[in-house]
């Protein structure tokens, strides 16, 4: 009489493989399953869950922009102004000029009109005068009230009357023959006085000189 087999028992193995197979792939080293494992952080998280808040880029180049205009803006304004007060300050300085120009001899000449009143009463006395050394004594007067005012405003004398010629201070008008061995080459005679203004000529003196 044949023994019948027990019903195979192998399928339900196979499956039992399958599960630990599953399940030892879902595993990780440090026994964990995969679903227990942390995932990466996401882009735009930081510790604690907060969100790194970055400002987008546009809105940057159109902050720096409106900064670049504010700073041109200023620029501008600065250099118009700088621009006006400089005109100003050009139209002024020229009408300053204008008038020192115009009006720079008016001090001197207030001093010269009662040299011009000392000169017309000599006049207005000469026409009666009976006694000439009067009116000399009037004229010199005069002269030396006029020499004094130069003198005041800085011009004196060039000496040249017997002093050897000088080139830089005398012009010769003419040359004349002298006896005197030591007057040659100096100024014998002066047709036109010379003049310093400070230290400054302001007309040479025209002279004669020996030969």
């Amino acid at each position: 009489m044949v023994k019948k087999k027990a019903p195979e028992q192998e399928p339900e193995r196979h499956e039992e493989a399958a599960d630990n197979k599953v399940d030892n792939n879902n595993v990780t080293e440090s026994g964990q399953t995969v679903s227990e494992v942390p995932s990466a952080v996401e882009p735009g998280t930081i510790e604690g869950g907060e969100a790194k808040r970055e400002e987008p880029a546009s809105d940057k180049v159109v902050k720096d922009e409106k900064l670049f205009e504010e700073k041109l803006a200023e620029m501008q304004d600065r250099y118009l102004r700088l621009s006006a007060e400089f005109d100003n300050f050009r139209k002024r300085t020229l009408r300053e000029k204008m008038e020192l120009s115009k009006y720079a001899t008016e001090e001197i000449l207030l001093k010269i009109i009662p040299v011009m009143d000392d000169f017309e009463r000599a006049l207005a006395n000469m026409e009666n005068a009976a006694d000439c050394a009067a009116v000399k004594s009037g004229i010199e007067l005069i002269y030396s009230k006029f020499t004094d005012f130069l003198k005041q405003n800085g011009i004196r004398e060039i000496e040249s009357l017997n002093t050897a010629f000088n080139v830089d201070l005398h012009d010769a008008v003419a040359k004349t023959q002298v006896e005197d061995e030591s007057m040659k080459g100096k100024i014998v005679d002066v047709v036109k006085k010379g003049y310093y203004l400070q230290d400054k000529i302001i007309r040479h003196a025209k002279v004669v000189v020996g030969e």
